[in-house]
């Protein structure tokens, strides 16, 4: 488990601009302020990834994600909240949600997390954060803060170390409006 040192370090970077990497459930993720246009663009470019794929945004709890969704039946809600595996959803977006996260949609996908690093920084931070996998495009994802080191160097401001929950499949990706499975 991360310290408290290093929660509140890597989310004043956050606040700052700056991209972090961060474990997750699965891999390690490269994370930002989903609101700051220029930390998500340093983190597409790391990636080399399209701003048209749009990006993931992981919670702690949903409210977390208001001000992107356009999510308001409680069932809906409490059905995201509560998944024993690790599922992203697609959900309608809110109509000013950021474009470099939508990927130009009128959809967003997240995901709430279980993961006590997420949760942390989360909690701190107040909001959502951008959830990417650690990795360049076509290239494996970083599954610990080595990996991260090695492969992406000073690219990303600051790794916050802690182990990933185990296990070893991605998310997977539902819609939320139909319940089918995208992956």
């Amino acid at each position: 488990m991360a310290t408290d040192f290093a929660i509140r370090h890597a989310v004043h970077c956050i606040q700052q601009g700056g991209i972090i990497a961060y474990p997750t459930e699965t891999i390690y993720g490269l994370g930002c302020d989903p609101l700051c246009a220029e930390a998500v663009a340093d983190i597409l470019m790391i990636k080399d990834r399209d701003v048209g794929k749009g990006l993931i945004l992981i919670a702690s709890r949903i409210e977390q994600l208001d001000e992107f969704i356009d999510v308001t039946d409680s069932n809906d809600r409490a059905a995201m909240a509560q998944q024993e595996t690790p599922t992203t959803w697609v959900v309608p977006a809110k109509a000013d949600a950021p474009e470099w996260i939508t990927g130009g949609r009128d959809t967003v996908a997240v995901r709430i997390s279980p993961h006590p690093v997420v949760i942390h920084l989360c909690d701190q931070l107040g909001h959502a954060l951008v959830s990417t996998s650690a990795n360049r495009h076509g290239h494996a994802p970083a599954l610990n803060a080595l990996q991260v080191r090695q492969r992406l160097g000073d690219e990303v401001d600051y790794i916050v170390t802690g182990g990933t929950s185990g296990q070893r499949q991605p998310s997977e990706i539902r819609d939320a409006q139909t319940g089918d499975r995208i992956r």
